[in-house]
């Protein structure tokens, strides 16, 4: 499967990997710090976990906390625990075409396959959830986030292109399906919302509790 996507798709990946080193040579390294901090922001899906956490918080925002987490571990179901290591595909520093390209980037070496990009997964997965729960005039905003991103993988080329495609596709359905399951888990605590920890989910908000001291609204 691997030397598939090297072989079929050489001239797409090496076409954006070309024009982004010409970016990084043309502006003096000008783009790595930023590209490198968007990167980090996306490690292991650490930053949207943290949000989703948080919105789990606040009955108003419920939800999207719920539809954002399943979201995110249906991403990287897909991406870190089955199609990683079934693809195979090594990283393309690993290889002579790309290592300059790498060492232009600033060298950040990177453990684990290629395919498919976590970082990308994590991401759309994130902010389709988002999209999808919030308002839709300004929560489209976070699809530019998941371009960044995926252009970061590429730029200090962590991932192929085609590696960042197969995430924002992988990301797009686990946003779809997180959003059917916190919609279904949700509905059904509401028709059992007589039971305890039932009502507790549908209804504890942190910022009542705190003024309050109370757990729940009465």
């Amino acid at each position: 499967m691997s030397d598939f996507l090297n072989t079929v798709f050489a001239g797409f990946d090496g076409a954006i990997f070309q024009a982004l080193n010409s970016l990084a040579v043309s502006a003096g390294d000008f783009f790595t710090p930023f590209f490198r901090v968007i990167s980090l922001l996306g490690t292991k899906g650490l930053l949207f976990i943290v949000t989703g956490l948080v919105l789990l918080l606040f009955a108003k925002t419920r939800k999207m906390g719920f539809t954002m987490l399943f979201a995110i571990a249906i991403g990287a179901l897909f991406t870190n625990v089955i199609l990683k290591d079934l693809v195979a595909r090594p990283r393309p520093f690993t290889t002579a075409e790309y290592e300059q390209f790498w060492i232009q980037a600033g060298k950040i070496f990177e453990d684990e396959f290629s395919f498919p990009s976590g970082h990308t997964t994590a991401t759309m997965a994130a902010m389709t959830a988002l999209f999808l729960t919030a308002n839709k005039k300004w929560s489209w905003i976070g699809f530019i986030g998941v371009i960044l991103m995926g252009i970061s993988r590429i730029y200090l080329v962590a991932h192929y292109p085609t590696d960042v495609i197969a995430g924002i596709i992988i990301g797009g359905i686990g946003g779809v399906l997180g959003c059917f399951i916190a919609n279904w888990g949700l509905k059904f605590a509401s028709e059992h919302s007589d039971k305890k920890a039932f009502n507790f989910i549908l209804n504890f908000d942190l910022i009542y509790s705190i003024k309050n001291k109370t757990w729940l609204p009465k």
